[in-house]
C-alpha cells in the first residue's frame, strides 16, 4: 500500500514543482491544463497496470520480465490512443507543449512504476 501511495503522490509533486515555475518563467498560461491532463493521462493506466503487474509478480515471479513488458505495452497503447483523440478533438491540446508534458510524465511514471515493482518483489530463488 505504501508503494501505491508513492506512485500516486510522486507525479503530483512533479506537476507542482514543474508547472509553477514554468507558468511564471515561460509565461505559459496553459501549463496547469497541459500538465494536469498529461499527469492524469499517464497516472491512471500506470496505477492500473501497477496493481495488475504486482499481483501477477507475487503469484509468479519467474515470468517477471514478460509481465513488465506486457504492462508497459498496455500503458503505451492506452496513453497514445487517448492523447491522439485529445489532440485531434480539443483545441487546447493542438500545441506541441502538451506533447512535451506527455512525454515527460510518461517517462517519469514508467520509471517510477518499474522501480517500485522491481524493488518490492521477492527474489525468484527465495532469498531476501
Amino acid at each position: 500500500m505504501r508503494r501505491f501511495g508513492i506512485l500516486l503522490a510522486a507525479p503530483l509533486a512533479m506537476l507542482v514543482l514543474v508547472a509553477v515555475p514554468l507558468r511564471q518563467l515561460a509565461e505559459d498560461d496553459d501549463a496547469w491544463a497541459h500538465g494536469g491532463t498529461a499527469m492524469l493521462l499517464c497516472l491512471v493506466p500506470c496505477a492500473a497496470t501497477f496493481v495488475v503487474a504486482d499481483r501477477f509478480l507475487r503469484r509468479d515471479p519467474q515470468n517477471g520480465t514478460l509481465i513488465l513488458l506486457g504492462a508497459t505495452g498496455v500503458r503505451m497503447f492506452v496513453v497514445l490512443a487517448i492523447a491522439l483523440i485529445l489532440m485531434m478533438n480539443a483545441p487546447l491540446f493542438h500545441r506541441g507543449r502538451f506533447l512535451v508534458w506527455l512525454v515527460g510524465f510518461y517517462i517519469f511514471t514508467l520509471t517510477l512504476e518499474m522501480t517500485l515493482l522491481l524493488t518490492g518483489r521477492p527474489s525468484p530463488d527465495g532469498q531476501p
